[in-house]
């Protein structure tokens, strides 16, 4: 049998990326919980963390804790279905992508009881990595799947407008927004992986436009820069209808919106115990997203 204090220092040690941290968050010393992690490493007879700044799990590492995950959630799951007193709260890790998080799933997450969330943030076009690598038990991401041994439920489209300031059009594009215009204007990129940008430039302009940016990796600060006229970005619709409706923010060409569908993919061993929360997802996702459009018929 596997020692699962020993699988708990371990996952901590990976998610904090330190054993001081790790520490601090079991309330034991470093010194223990090295000793946990070597005592679980002659065991397993392989290297499970990566001594560096930050700590990392090893491929057999990130095994053992997809397994201690897997084990705490279906643990808590059958407490409730027991109606057992709960012993503590049950952690689930999942990955969302920032303006999901800043939009819609908040309040889902509020909405159900006897978990601890530990977010992971990532683009929508990446946040499936966590789990194919068996990180996080679900994702919210732009991938329909199949991923092996997770399920996939639709959620809806999240709409995007590419917007800017009144005062920023009339600056960097008097005559409207065009292919020259959009060479010289200054963008907003949430990071690296932020390809809304330059996916609505490629539809709306043609391929192989390059474009100067600032890099903001901020839901909420984008749509401030975009006021503030430091930049144009793909904004959220949530959250900018008030701005839209204010005049604060305009649309860089009206009618041209992207949309970007989403889905909650999650570990099928784990789905039982995380019913509650897709439950969650699922309603919150129906009042705040655009529906997907219907399959085409067979």
């Amino acid at each position: 049998m596997l020692d699962y204090p020993h699988l708990q220092a371990l996952a901590a040690v990976h998610r904090r990326g330190s054993f001081d941290l790790a520490a601090a968050q079991l309330g034991l010393t470093p010194s223990a919980v090295s000793q946990r992690i070597k005592t679980l490493e002659e065991r397993m007879g392989s290297l499970l963390i990566r001594r560096a700044q930050p700590c990392t799990a090893t491929d057999a590492g990130l095994r053992l804790i997809r397994h201690f995950d897997d084990v705490s959630l279906l643990e808590a799951g059958l407490a409730a279905e027991l109606a057992q007193p709960e012993v503590g709260l049950a952690i689930i890790r999942i990955a969302v992508n920032a303006d999901s998080l800043a939009t819609w799933v908040i309040p889902a997450l509020a909405t159900t009881q006897g978990l601890l969330f530990d977010i992971v943030i990532d683009d929508q076009d990446h946040s499936q990595d966590w789990l194919r690598r068996g990180e996080v038990a679900g994702a919210i991401t732009a991938h329909p799947g199949p991923l092996q041994g997770c399920d996939t439920l639709p959620l809806g489209i999240l709409r995007y407008h590419a917007t800017a300031s009144p005062a920023y059009l009339a600056r960097w594009m008097p005559q409207g927004a065009s292919r020259a215009a959009m060479a010289q204007a200054p963008a907003l990129t949430f990071s690296d992986k932020d390809r809304l940008q330059s996916a609505w430039i490629s539809r709306e302009f043609g391929p192989g436009l390059a474009f100067p940016t600032h890099r903001l990796a901020s839901s909420q600060g984008f749509v401030d820069a975009a006021v503030a006229g430091l930049g144009w970005g793909m904004n959220p619709e949530p959250l900018i209808r008030a701005e839209r409706a204010a005049g604060q923010l305009v649309d860089l060409r009206p009618g041209t919106p992207l949309d970007v569908p989403l889905h909650w993919q999650f570990a099928r061993l784990a789905a039982s115990a995380i019913f509650p929360l897709t439950r969650a997802l699922r309603e919150a996702a129906r009042q705040a997203l655009h529906p997907l459009p219907a399959p085409p018929a067979a």
